[in-house]
């Protein structure tokens, strides 16, 4: 009995000992990672250029096409290879601010906090006026403005009348009451319980009756030739998120010059009018269109791979490049890009000659829906409307990504890749003291990883401390530059590039999950 105990444990330790031999972690490559990254870092300068320098980056406008060009001419000058644009698909019209003023004149001059939604147009030169107060919940309420709103600016009403109010800081780090939590989720079962779609409920009627109202409301107010309409942006303190008033789509229709302004100048306005107090306004807004090139494009950059057997294998790594235009879209998603770049450039500095060939992407028209990654992911690796894959998916190792804003990293999220935990967990070790230790079988959603996800690929998002993202920069006028954590970027870069450093040196692919099944045709098809 003890005999065959012994043999037990010692094939037990042999077991085991395989499996930590297999991820042992290269720890003089990481104190060489760690040493550029944490001490020589040009993450910062990185991040300058594609704020401060580059400008805001909406989607198809030439502040991303600034950021662009100079991501590929700035990576190319740190050495990587076949550094380019490249085209995804067709995108649309690119759009951008060239002036914007708005303030109040009468009843007492105030200058107000507005940002003009993306696609819509300016006001074709200064404008002066009184501000009305339209009320409109049904079509027929539009009849007693007929005639009376040419050059007017106008105001709508709203039920939200106070603005939300609280002590919390902004700012914030995961607990590690939080991060055990994650780390202790398990796997939900495939598919888990759907409600059924009821396109009759009450929801979706109403839906269907506000999107009706709101287009009649577009073309009228376009017809009777409005000079400005004034939108209640969501945010507080002065912080206004951005959106869009129309679509970017070439063929897209026109409507009327709209700006978003701050629920504080909002609410004081609102407040003024429907106490019958005048209110005259003036504002001067020019925005431009731009529509001979409709095509998106993504940055992609190179390290060769140099094994004669695994250099054809493909490491990526990326994060969108695109932002909203209230800001310079420092925390979405510059800080991801210069992270993504800053690893590119340690991984070149170190001399490191990788295995695999290491390939980064810029993603562009992330915000309107993955567009560049799943433009990219449909090109080089498959479709997941048919699951019908290309001969480079089975080439691709893995795909890490960042976009969660500037926190450090906490840990990654598995998206479901139960198999790849230990391996994580391995190279998350030599981190601790960096705060990195959380291994989550959890997936996370709204970025560019679920491009690579849909068609089977080892796709996965980092852990990142929310910081102030969600609360005030995410797609705000306050996403600038001065948000970003230096401390907490060079974090960031150093451990992906050990990520990418360890991917490249394992002897096998990271384990993959099944395919997913293909969603059912649609009916007709």
């Amino acid at each position: 009995m003890k005999l065959k105990l012994l043999y037990t444990c010692l094939a037990i330790t042999g077991i085991t000992a395989s499996a930590l031999a297999q991820e042992t972690v290269d720890q003089a490559a990481v104190q060489k990672i760690r040493e550029e990254g944490l001490n020589h870092s040009k993450v910062m300068e990185t991040a300058f250029y594609l704020t401060d320098v580059a400008g805001p980056r909406l989607a198809g406008s030439p502040g991303l096409k600034r950021a662009q060009d100079w991501a590929v001419k700035t990576l190319a000058g740190w050495g990587m290879v076949n550094s380019k644009l490249e085209p995804w698909g067709k995108f649309g019209k690119g759009w951008e601010v060239q002036k914007n003023y708005a303030a109040i004149t009468v009843p007492y001059y105030h200058a107000i906090i507005a940002i003009p939604k993306a696609w819509t147009p300016g006001t074709n030169g200064p404008i002066k006026g009184d501000v009305i107060l339209v009320k409109a919940d049904t079509t027929t309420d539009l009849d007693k403005y007929k005639g009376k709103l040419a050059g007017k600016i106008i105001i709508f009403d709203t039920q939200q009348t106070k603005l939300a109010q609280g002590t919390k800081a902004d700012l914030s780090r995961y607990t590690d009451e939080e991060l055990d939590k994650m780390a202790a989720a398990t796997m939900a079962p495939a598919g888990g319980p759907r409600r059924a779609f009821d396109p009759n409920s009450p929801q979706m009627a109403a839906r269907r009756k506000a999107l009706v109202m709101r287009t009649v409301l577009n073309k009228f107010l376009l017809d009777e030739k409005v000079g400005l309409i004034l939108a209640q942006g969501r945010g507080t303190d002065g912080t206004t998120f951005t959106t869009n008033g129309a679509s970017y789509a070439d063929t897209a229709k026109t409507v009327a010059p709209e700006l978003e302004t701050s629920g504080e100048d909002y609410l004081r306005v609102l407040r003024l009018v429907k106490a019958g107090q005048k209110v005259t306004m003036e504002a001067d807004i020019k925005t431009e269109f731009f529509t001979n090139d409709l095509q998106g494009y993504n940055v992609v950059a190179e390290i060769p791979g140099t094994d004669k057997k695994l250099k054809d294998q493909v490491i990526m790594i990326g994060g969108h490049l695109d932002s909203w235009h209230g800001a310079t879209g420092a925390t979405d998603n510059a800080a991801g890009s210069a992270v993504m770049m800053e690893a590119m450039r340690i991984l070149k500095t170190i001399g490191y000659k990788p295995k695999r060939t290491i390939r980064i992407a810029l993603w562009s028209s992330e915000e309107q829906g993955l567009f560049g990654s799943r433009g990219y992911v449909a090109s080089h690796f498959g479709d997941p409307r048919t699951m019908v894959l290309k001969p480079e998916q089975a080439k691709l190792d893995a795909y890490y990504n960042l976009d969660n804003g500037t926190g450090k990293i906490r840990g990654i999220y598995l998206q479901g890749d139960s198999a790849a935990g230990p391996i994580f967990k391995a190279w998350l070790a030599p981190f601790k003291d960096l705060g990195a230790t959380t291994v989550t079988v959890s997936n996370t959603g709204g970025t560019d990883h679920q491009s690579f996800d849909a068609v089977g690929l080892p796709g996965f998002q980092f852990i990142q401390d929310g910081m102030d993202y969600n609360t005030r920069t995410h797609h705000s006028n306050q996403d600038t530059y001065d948000r970003l954590s230096e401390d907490d970027l060079k974090q960031a870069a150093t451990i992906v590039a050990s990520f990418v450093y360890n991917t490249s040196e394992r002897m096998d692919m990271i384990p993959r999950k099944a395919l997913p099944t293909p969603p059912p045709a649609a009916p007709g098809r």
